[in-house]
């Protein structure tokens, strides 16, 4: 479990949540009510079946998908005032995303990877890769920032992943499936680094998992059925 000191603040705040798929020919009831609550610096797991709501819930909260009713604030901001261009820069601003598959552009060594989201925010290139290197540092891959993704293993490229999702400095990081397409070494590994970085940076981490072994590494397990919450430990 990681050691991070979890402040009394709640940065995520989510009341009365719904979300419906409409197919056209069939209506989902992907959320149905969610109330959930994160403290600032804590890491949270959300846990449950295929097809429960998981992701459907991190991307509402991390403001990517719509939802139908309730709220949703993120440190102190409420998600559905914001415009989708106020959206977009909040994201690239105060969150980091780390996904099961590492959507590394191939064309672009580590380090271009890295800087991206910075040159998107208008950094300058100079300033972009200083930051990056110093991601890269932080997830012990300075040494192969001019390598090419094909060019890593898989448990490199999510190192790569995670810097780019923090060199921004996030309030929060969002992980979906972080460690679903590594072998059980290389993923205790990204949770040692994930859980070293929570309680270095007292970053709010919010991952969704399959894995219990992933999950117990969290302070907090929510388990989500049928659209619910319906436990925590």
């Amino acid at each position: 479990m990681p050691g991070a000191m979890v402040q009394n603040d709640s940065i995520i705040k989510v009341t009365g949540l719904h979300k419906t798929y409409d197919t056209g020919k069939v209506k989902v009831q992907a959320l149905r009510g969610i109330d959930f609550t994160v403290k600032r610096g804590e890491m949270v797991a959300i846990m449950g079946p295929s097809g429960c709501g998981k992701t459907t819930l991190l991307n509402c909260l991390a403001g990517l998908d719509d939802f139908d009713q309730g709220e949703v604030t993120i440190d102190g901001s409420r998600i559905r005032d914001m415009s989708d261009r106020k959206r977009t820069q909040y994201r690239a601003n105060r969150m980091g995303f780390v996904f099961q598959f590492y959507n590394l552009l191939p064309v672009l060594n580590s380090m271009e990877n890295v800087e991206l989201p910075l040159l998107f925010s208008g950094v300058p290139p100079v300033k972009s890769r200083q930051r990056a290197m110093e991601a890269l540092g932080m997830v012990g891959l300075t040494e192969l920032a001019s390598r090419l993704p094909a060019e890593l293993s898989g448990g490199q490229r999510q190192r790569v992943t995670i810097a780019r999702a923090l060199v921004n400095k996030p309030a929060i990081l969002w992980g979906d499936e972080p460690t679903g397409d590594l072998d059980s070494e290389t993923s205790r590994d990204i949770m040692d680094l994930l859980c070293n970085l929570n309680e270095k940076n007292e970053q709010t981490f919010v991952l969704v998992t399959h894995s219990q072994e992933v999950a117990d590494r969290a302070h907090r397990i929510v388990t989500m059925r049928d659209g619910r919450i319906v436990g925590e430990k």
